[in-house]
């Protein structure tokens, strides 16, 4: 049976992979938030002209759920790097975020 990823798991993964390769020197938070904005294009990049009702069946399509899948796996890894080099929790980043939306657009 495999272990349950978590976040801290993958970040982990992820910093190990780029030590293999030499990357941390490119991996600045100015270039990891450019490469976070470009792969969030390229996610975008498939829905661009779809409708509304096209865009809700993205995943009907194999070829093309594999592509949303991978552009998604693309987004998360390079925001799980920011958040690890800027020492960012991106759990409890995103906890706080809730509760101060909570507080801002309170449920009628």
């Amino acid at each position: 049976m495999t272990e349950p990823l978590d976040v801290t798991k993958l970040q982990r993964r992820l910093a190990e992979f780029a030590t293999a390769r030499d990357w941390q020197p490119y991996h600045t938070p100015k270039n990891l938030a450019a490469a976070l904005s470009v792969e969030a294009a390229e996610l975008l990049e498939i829905f661009q002209w779809l409708t509304p009702e096209e865009s809700a069946r993205v995943m009907d399509d194999p070829e093309t759920a594999h592509r949303v899948t991978d552009e998604v796996a693309d987004v998360l890894a390079y925001l799980l790097q920011l958040c690890e080099v800027l020492r960012i929790d991106p759990l409890a980043a995103l906890d706080a975020k809730i509760d101060r939306n909570e507080r801002r657009f309170p449920a009628s």
